[in-house]
């Protein structure tokens, strides 16, 4: 089911919220553990089969296109023979050997929608009529293949997940004057948002405009109007990266061995 369907990703937006870091790269560039985001998301999805990226590159997509250019040579080893400038992959290798990545530019002020609608003419040559994808900078541990299962099990353009978000505070369970209990930001018990994680077919790409369209907005409205837009619950782990803190608790969930999203170890 997952050979060649193209997973669509979501790199070119500046991070301002997180200018500690995205000053200097783009997000899904920021480090987590030893390997950048892009890589963590990228791995959940090999984990289950998912081997084709296409990258909507924008902000500093240079440095995108670097780290996958180099990645043979970064994490094989290798020899060199310095006088006829001849490089010698060895026998060791690593787990992403095959993976295929398109590295597409889709504009440094481009929206969501607009980069989506520039892999129109990429998604047409792989000849599948639905995608899967998902934004640069979160990681969950959504099982891929029994969201696209469930996407074909009610055949409408497009599925969503819905996520609960982790709470902003740490969560007090109060019993007698006396604190019984205490979660350090656990997701919270109601309320859904959307956390990415999409399945699309390919004429969701219709009903966007142009560069300017914000994927969220118009597209998504004009889905749910019609009654195409269904809803996948993921009430597990999910954690995006929009500012400095939230970085940290994921380097500390990773430091600890504790990150519920590396399904692959």
């Amino acid at each position: 089911m997952s050979q060649n369907i193209p997973v669509a990703i979501l790199c070119g937006g500046k991070g301002t919220r997180m200018k500690e870091e995205t000053e200097f790269r783009p997000k899904p560039m920021v480090m987590v553990g030893d390997r950048p985001m892009i890589w963590h998301i990228m791995k959940t999805y090999a984990h289950y089969g998912f081997k084709d990226f296409m990258l909507c590159l924008g902000y500093k997509g240079d440095m995108i296109r670097d780290y996958f250019f180099n990645y043979d040579w970064n994490h094989s080893d290798v020899m060199i023979e310095l006088g006829g400038k001849k490089i010698t992959k060895l026998q060791s290798s690593h787990d992403e050997e095959d993976w295929r990545i398109w590295l597409i530019d889709t504009g440094q002020e481009t929206m969501t929608g607009g980069r989506l609608k520039r892999l129109a003419a990429y998604l047409d040559q792989n000849g599948n009529e639905f995608f899967v994808g998902t934004y640069g900078d979160g990681v969950a541990n959504v099982n891929i293949k029994d969201l696209v299962a469930f996407h074909h099990s009610h055949g409408k353009l497009a599925t969503i997940t819905a996520v609960r978000p982790p709470s902003r505070f740490g969560e007090l369970v109060i019993e007698n004057n006396l604190v019984s209990n205490f979660k350090e930001k656990p997701q919270v018990s109601e309320g859904w948002i959307n956390g990415g994680y999409f399945v699309l077919h390919r004429k969701v790409l219709d009903l966007i405009e142009n560069d300017d369209t914000i994927f969220e907005a118009e597209p998504l409205k004009i889905l749910s109007e019609k009654g195409e837009l269904a809803v996948y619950h993921h009430s597990e782990f999910w954690q995006c990266m929009d500012t400095y803190r939230e970085l940290e608790l994921l380097n500390q969930m990773h430091d600890r061995h504790q990150a519920p999203w590396q399904v692959w170890q």
